[in-house]
């Protein structure tokens, strides 16, 4: 049994679904590992940039504008931090940590922007458990459009479907939250009984609705709003109840809402459920680095995107912090400092980081703002570890040190 810290971003694939059929997303020749679990050092790095060999996928369209990056007066080329009582390198950090993209903004102009693992400035990389950010974002965008009335309706008034289930009565925003109270075992059980197990199954069987009908059948564990339990079923129940409120795929809205509107340069995909079936909302975005930080720096602009709004005022600092004792700052699991908003980890406060949160996924993967400080940071990693708690802490301190440079 894998301890918390890790078992709060696992997510297992099933045996793998066929190719697509005239793709060309991935770096020609490579070839991905059937299940993101099972790789070696050697096909670890392929295997992420190339996630649309591995399941069906529907493009995320970009728009007719590209939103520049321009270069920062300050590079941190030659940045050097503190962690772990050493002083470290970038390089040295990208080497131990298996980095392979690294970008950091300040007021949208590039600071630091490194590659490694075989990847360049045109590779897509796989988001992991950062997608779970994305479409809370896309649950921010329809509730601004009115297509979700209130976060304090409950979850079947969009999705009939969970009627009789024991997310009925569960309201929106406390699936936001992670505290639906319905059970949910988020880790490598050995025996294969776990609830991740079970997910990976149903991807397996490649059904239209398989993971609806999975969540249907969770029993209830707790009071809703009363505790914290990370679970990618939730995520994918999230991403359904938007696209039913909508009527959109969420890539299509995902493209119409913000990737086209934010400027990304390039399309990238989503992974789903089955051919022609939802998009697995928790995780399986693939995009290329920089269009990864123009979703974050959307996210720092508080979802104004053109000229034009897209998330409801004040977004931003609603789902950037938590609103509950149940997702309170240490309070998510023994010995974690963190809280939670609304799908974001959100860091304590005090500190270089007060007032920052971010997208986290498995391996190493970072969405990281801070509004205060006006920065975005990317992180892409290639993580031997599901989760390494002190690669995790490494990271915020070279990130810390980071914004603390970009003060001067």
């Amino acid at each position: 049994m894998v301890g918390l810290v890790m078992d709060r971003r696992a997510w297992i694939g099933g045996a793998a679904a066929a190719a697509m059929a005239g793709r060309a997303w991935g770096q020609s020749g490579e070839v991905a590992a059937p299940n993101v679990l099972d790789t070696t050092p050697e096909n670890q790095a392929a295997t992420f940039r190339n996630q649309d060999q591995t399941r069906p996928v529907r493009a995320i369209r970009r728009g007719t504008s590209v939103r520049a990056l321009p270069s920062h007066a300050r590079s941190l080329e030659a940045m050097t931090f503190r962690s772990g009582g050493a002083t470290r390198s970038v390089d040295d950090y990208m080497t131990r940590r298996r980095t392979a993209g690294l970008l950091i903004l300040k007021r949208g102009e590039i600071a630091l922007e490194r590659y490694g693992m075989g990847n360049t400035p045109e590779s897509r990389w796989t988001s992991f458990s950062t997608a779970k950010s994305m479409t809370a974002t896309l649950a921010g965008a329809a509730l601004h459009d009115g297509a979700i009335r209130s976060l304090d309706d409950p979850a079947e008034r969009y999705l009939p479907a969970l009627k009789g289930s024991a997310y009925e009565g569960v309201t929106v925003r406390n699936i936001l939250r992670m505290c639906s109270g319905v059970a949910w075992k988020e880790d490598y059980d050995p025996s294969g009984a776990s609830d991740v197990a079970r997910f990976g199954r149903v991807l397996a069987e490649g059904r239209p609705g398989g993971v609806i009908e999975l969540m249907r059948t969770l029993p209830r564990a707790a009071p809703q709003g009363t505790k914290f339990n990370y679970s990618t079923g939730e995520t994918c129940v999230l991403g359904a109840i938007v696209a039913a409120a909508t009527g959109r795929s969420l890539a299509d809205l995902y493209a119409e809402k913000i990737w086209g509107p934010a400027g990304m340069e390039a399309d990238g995909y989503w992974q789903l459920e089955s051919r022609d079936g939802l998009e697995l909302a928790g995780l399986g975005v693939s995009a290329r680095l920089r269009d990864f930080g123009r979703f974050g720096q959307f996210i720092l602009e508080d979802g104004v995107a053109g000229g034009r709004r897209v998330l409801p005022a004040g977004w931003r600092d609603l789902a950037g912090r938590p609103d509950i004792p149940a997702t309170g700052f240490g309070k998510l699991e023994p010995g974690y400092p963190l809280g939670y908003g609304y799908q974001w980890w959100v860091l304590p406060p005090g500190g270089v980081h007060d007032g920052a949160f971010t997208a986290e996924g498995i391996f190493g993967q970072f969405i990281y703002v801070h509004p205060r400080e006006q920065v975005v940071a990317i992180v892409w990693s290639a993580w031997r570890k599901s989760w390494e708690g002190d690669s995790e802490f490494e990271t915020y301190d070279l990130i810390g040190a980071a914004v603390n440079a970009l003060r001067a």
